[in-house]
């Protein structure tokens, strides 16, 4: 009996423990592991305002005065911090102790994001670097540490947020937030974890799913190649095995199943496959296992229309920006990350722009499991996009989300910049045109929306964004005469000096591309209706153009809205409505900041949901 009690009282511990971490989910769904580690909670930290921790060797620190939680940023209320000025550096600091049944094994440290430089020690010796403030990465550190000890975790996060260089999204260039500039994330803002992982395990999958044939082909990367390993990969509908394999596996290596009377994944029925993966060497004992999960869907474009499993579909997307008033980019928990796609969905959209953020894996993986469109964005605004070394670190870190968030059947398109208005004629071309390209040779199999509403240079689909209030001027301003609205560039010039001539000349001729009908056509901004009856504050908040006075007035300014853009269906597929929350002192939500129901629901969906005019 009293073995007993013991036994439950540290049950009962442990959970409360559980319960008190500050999100304890598993962080990567698609490619879960049940040896980890959670290093999420209480860290200690040191603000280097003047950017000299690294002189007063914070790095060999065992410990800072001040405590922050993570994953939360600092200038969040959920880290305990709340300190809203630039940050130039920060330094944190925790102890991790290695379990001893990791031993053999390789220990890897993960982290969901960190803003944006970050450097990682373990015991004041250096492990490694990254660039990049929305990209997830992974450090091994097993050759310093050992099983069953306890280290030091040092990690110091450097962001020049006004620079150009690097990727800031909405985050404020001011001291405070202003017009649809937001309050700041720096450091690290998702989740930290380790795992125990083998030296040869599976590094990623990719899937490439094929309706037409159906099949399903998974290509692996290995992090080491052994001989005689052998890996068994079970296809699961539910408890049942529909398709499954065994056979030697290298990095390279591609293995296609056939998937019978596949269920296809779609918004209506978001059918997700569930995948075991079981890596066993040359003596038959198993070294990795791997859960993971699939959707059967095709996406692609034909003509002027985009198509969903063969099928034109409309898109009714609602512009979502992803903050937060307690965690600004970094969601107060999973269950939150669910509530804003249901929503959503409650509010009549289909799918979202995800805006200038890379959200976390978990809510993509609510967004296959609910059946929710979604387009991967990169935050590029703050980004000179016709400076060298700024392309450089952008192409780097987009590379890694295509990478990471590849399997996700919910989303259905890439588009690395948004709002790109001034170019100049040699940079900007190139880099656009090879962000375009490496996206496609990454994943041909989905749209890119290069350049949302701005200048184009190569896209699978042209998208505008326009913020006329009055319906019957908006729709007549994207119809244009039947030539669809395009925006022209402000070109930036470059002076380069001409050796030849010995005179200046203006930068390279360019000629940028026009709309032809040959492709999509999609107004991915549209709206930001800021009604006064509802958003009654005038201190600093706002909304497109004139505000209506009483919710009636907004109700009939919205339909008219989308009626006017529905009846544009044989010229434009589909539109993106600004925006789902209001954000700080951007006024313009369906809901209010705080996810509270701001207007009638079900006329509301009832707008966005009105049906596609029938042909004549």
């Amino acid at each position: 009996m009293r073995k007993f009690l013991v036994f439950a009282i540290s049950v009962i511990v442990c959970a409360s423990a559980y319960a008190a971490q500050p999100r304890p989910e598993y962080p990567r769904p698609q490619f879960e592991r049940s040896q980890w580690v959670n290093l999420n909670g209480e860290w200690s930290y040191e603000l280097d305002l003047v950017d000299t921790g690294f002189e007063r060797k914070l790095f060999q620190s065992n410990g800072f005065a001040d405590k922050i939680i993570v994953p939360f940023c600092p200038e969040s209320k959920l880290s305990g911090v709340e300190h809203k000025e630039f940050i130039p550096c920060i330094w944190y600091q925790r102890d991790i102790t290695i379990p001893a049944a990791w031993s053999g094994k390789d220990v890897v440290l993960n982290f969901g994001a960190v803003y944006y430089e970050s450097e990682i020690y373990v015991d004041g010796q250096f492990v490694d670097r990254h660039f990049g403030g929305s990209d997830s990465f992974s450090v091994d550190i097993t050759k310093f540490v050992e099983p069953g000890k306890t280290h030091s975790l040092v990690v110091s996060a450097s962001s020049d947020l006004r620079s150009g260089r690097q990727s800031a999204g909405k985050q404020s260039l001011r001291y405070g937030s202003f017009e649809c500039m937001y309050t700041r994330t720096t450091g690290i803002w998702q989740t930290v974890w380790m795992e125990a992982v083998a030296p040869a395990a599976i590094s990623r999958v990719k899937y490439i799913t094929d309706i037409d044939r159906s099949t399903v082909s998974m290509e692996f990367t290995m992090r080491r190649n052994a001989v005689g390993d052998v890996l068994t990969i079970n296809v699961k509908d539910g408890a049942k095995v529909v398709a499954t394999d065994t056979a030697p596996v290298a990095s390279g290596s591609i293995v296609t199943l056939p998937i019978k009377k596949a269920k296809l994944w779609s918004p209506e029925s978001p059918f997700l496959y569930d995948v075991e993966f079981i890596l066993k060497n040359a003596a038959g004992q198993v070294i990795d296992k791997v859960d993971s999960y699939f959707g059967m869907r095709k996406i692609h474009t034909v003509g002027n229309k985009i198509y969903l499993n063969n099928e034109p579909y409309y898109q009714r997307l609602v512009l979502d920006q992803g903050f937060y008033p307690d965690g600004i980019w970094t969601a107060p928990s999973d269950a939150a990350l669910k509530q804003d796609i249901e929503l959503s969905l409650q509010a009549g959209f289909n799918g979202a722009r995800l805006h200038q953020k890379v959200f976390e894996e978990r809510f993509y993986y609510w967004a296959d499991k609910l059946g929710y469109l979604t387009w991967g964005e990169a935050p590029s605004w703050g980004l000179d996009a016709n400076a060298v070394e700024a392309a450089r670190n952008f192409i780097t870190e987009w590379r890694n989300l295509v990478v990471r968030d590849i399997n996700h059947p919910s989303i259905v398109t890439w588009t690395p910049f948004n709002e790109e208005f001034w170019p100049d004629q040699t940079q900007f071309p190139r880099f656009v045109n090879d962000v375009y390209t490496l996206t496609k040779q990454l994943d041909p199999s989905r749209p890119v929306n290069t350049v949302s509403g701005g200048i184009q240079i190569l896209t699978d689909i042209w998208t505008e964004h326009h913020y006329e209030q009055d319906p019957a001027r908006l729709k007549e301003i994207i119809y244009d005469g039947g030539k669809m609205f395009v925006r022209g560039p402000s070109i930036q010039e470059r002076h380069r000096g001409n050796v030849g001539f010995n005179r200046p000349v203006l930068s390279d001729p360019f000629t940028f591309p026009r709309y032809d009908g040959s492709i999509p056509y999609i107004l991915d901004e549209f709206g930001g209706i800021k009604c006064m009856e509802a958003n009654p504050s005038k201190d600093g908040a706002w909304g497109y153009g004139s505000a209506p006075q009483t919710k009636e007035e907004f109700y009939q300014r919205l339909e008219g809205q989308v009626r006017g853009l529905m009846s544009l269906n044989k010229n434009m597929w589909g539109w993106c409505y600004t925006q789902l929350t209001d954000v700080e002192q951007e006024q313009n939500g369906i809901y209010y900041y705080d996810r509270k129901v701001k207007y009638d629901m079900e006329r509301i969906r009832k707008i966005f949901q009105m049906e596609i005019p029938t042909e004549e």
